[in-house]
C-alpha cells in the first residue's frame, strides 16, 4: 500500500501535571474528548530519554469540532526539565502551535485575557487574521481563523491547525515538509521584521518565513475530522537559533512532537529512508495504549525536530458500550462515516 498523509493527529505537549493541564486545554481551547488515558513506561523511545525508559502519564484528546489533538504528556518516574533558556521565535525545533477558529473576533474578547500575548488581533502577511496566546506553562499558540470544519457546536476554537517551526536552513526544510509530509504549495514567503510577530520578538529580529498548506485532500478514516492543515517555517537571520531540546528529554517541558495520521507505514519507511530521514524508533508492529492501539515510528527534520508517524489500528468510539472500531478491518483509505466519528463526542469529559 502506498503511504498517505490522512493530517495532524496531534501535538505532543511536555507539562508538569497532565490533570492541571487537560482541564485548562478543555476550559480554554475544548480538548475534551478522550482518546486514550494511559499510566505506562515508554520502552522504545530510549534514542530520546538517555538511553534509559522512564515512566509516563499521557492524555489524547480531541476538539470535535475538527482539527488535530493534543497528546499531553507528563513523566513520572523523573522531574521534567524546562529549557536552560529563555526560547526565542526562530529557536530550532516547534515554536508555536496553530489552533484554528471560525469567529476570530469572539475568540480574543472570549479569551482569558491573563493569558493573552496579542493587545489586538494581527494579520499573517498574506492576511489571515490571528492572535498569539500562551498556557499556564508558557507553551504559545497561534489562534488562527479557518473555514475548514467537522462539525460546530457553541465553542468557536477547534484543534490543531498545524504548527510554527523553527529551522536554520528555510530551503531545506520546505523540501522536508513538501516532499515527505505534502506541504506543496507555498501561500506566502519573505523576509524581514514582521509587524504580526511583534508580540514574539522584543529583539526585533530579522526572520525569514514560509507559510506552506497542501493541494491534495487528505484520505483516510480520520481525515475529515483531522482537516487541512498549514506549516510555517521560520529562519532568524539575526542570530543563530538554538536547539530547544538540546541536552534535554523528549518528553520534558514544551512541543515534544508534531504527529501525523498515516496509512502505509511500511511504504513510508521505505521513502524516509531513501530521503535521508530514516525511521529514529519504530514500535515495529501494533502498540497498545490501553483504550488505543497503532503502529509509531519517528523521525527528524533537518534540525533534529521530531516528527511521529501513527497508523492507527484501534479506537474507542463510544467507551460507555464498549465500542471499538478495529480500523484494519475496513479501507483505511475511505474516510469514517461521519455519524460514527461524531458518536466519539458522546465520550465528552467536562
Amino acid at each position: 500500500m502506498e503511504k498517505e498523509i490522512s493530517g495532524i493527529q496531534q501535538m505532543g505537549i511536555g507539562i508538569p501535571d497532565v490533570h492541571e493541564a487537560w482541564t485548562w486545554y478543555r476550559n480554554n481551547f475544548s480538548m475534551n474528548i478522550p482518546v486514550f488515558e494511559e499510566a505506562a513506561t515508554a520502552e522504545l523511545m530510549l534514542p530520546y530519554t538517555g538511553g534509559k525508559p522512564h515512566d509516563r502519564h499521557a492524555v489524547l484528546a480531541l476538539n470535535m469540532q475538527g482539527g488535530g489533538g493534543f497528546e499531553i504528556w507528563q513523566y513520572t518516574s523523573r522531574k521534567p526539565q524546562p529549557a536552560s533558556f529563555q526560547p526565542m521565535l526562530g529557536d530550532l525545533g516547534i515554536n508555536i502551535c496553530k489552533m484554528k477558529t471560525r469567529d476570530i473576533h469572539a475568540s480574543f474578547k472570549n479569551f482569558d485575557k491573563t493569558y493573552l500575548i496579542s493587545k489586538e488581533i494581527e494579520k499573517t502577511p498574506h492576511g489571515t487574521p490571528h492572535f498569539w496566546v500562551k498556557d499556564p506553562y508558557g507553551n504559545k499558540f497561534q489562534v488562527i481563523e479557518s473555514d475548514n470544519w467537522f462539525s460546530k457546536n457553541s465553542n468557536d476554537t477547534g484543534g490543531v491547525f498545524g504548527a510554527i517551526i523553527g529551522v536554520s536552513d528555510i530551503e531545506k526544510s520546505i523540501q522536508f515538509y513538501t516532499d515527505i509530509l505534502g506541504y506543496d504549495t507555498i501561500e506566502w514567503q519573505g523576509e524581514g521584521n514582521f509587524n504580526d510577530l511583534t508580540p514574539l520578538n522584543p529583539k526585533k529580529h530579522q526572520y525569514k518565513r514560509v507559510i506552506l498548506s497542501h493541494s491534495k485532500n487528505r484520505k483516510g478514516s480520520f481525515s475529515q475530522l483531522l482537516g487541512s492543515s498549514q506549516i510555517e517555517l521560520i529562519e532568524n537571520l539575526t542570530e543563530t537559533g538554538k536547539n530547544i531540546y538540546q541536552d534535554r528529554y523528549w518528553g520534558d517541558l514544551g512541543f515534544i512532537h508534531l504527529c501525523f495520521d498515516v496509512v502505509g507505514m511500511e511504504a513510508l519507511r521505505e521513502e524516509c529512508k531513501e530521503a535521508g530521514h530514516p525511521f529514529t524508533v519504530d514500535s515495529a508492529n501494533s502498540f497498545d495504549m490501553g483504550e488505543a492501539a497503532g503502529h509509531f515510528s519517528y523521525i527528524e527534520d533537518p534540525d533534529g525536530t521530531l516528527i511521529e508517524f501513527v497508523e492507527t489500528h484501534k479506537i474507542p468510539i463510544l467507551k460507555k458500550i464498549g465500542w471499538y472500531l478495529d480500523i484494519r478491518k475496513r479501507d483505511a483509505l475511505k474516510p469514517l462515516p461521519r455519524w460514527m466519528v461524531k458518536s466519539m463526542g458522546l465520550n465528552k469529559k467536562k
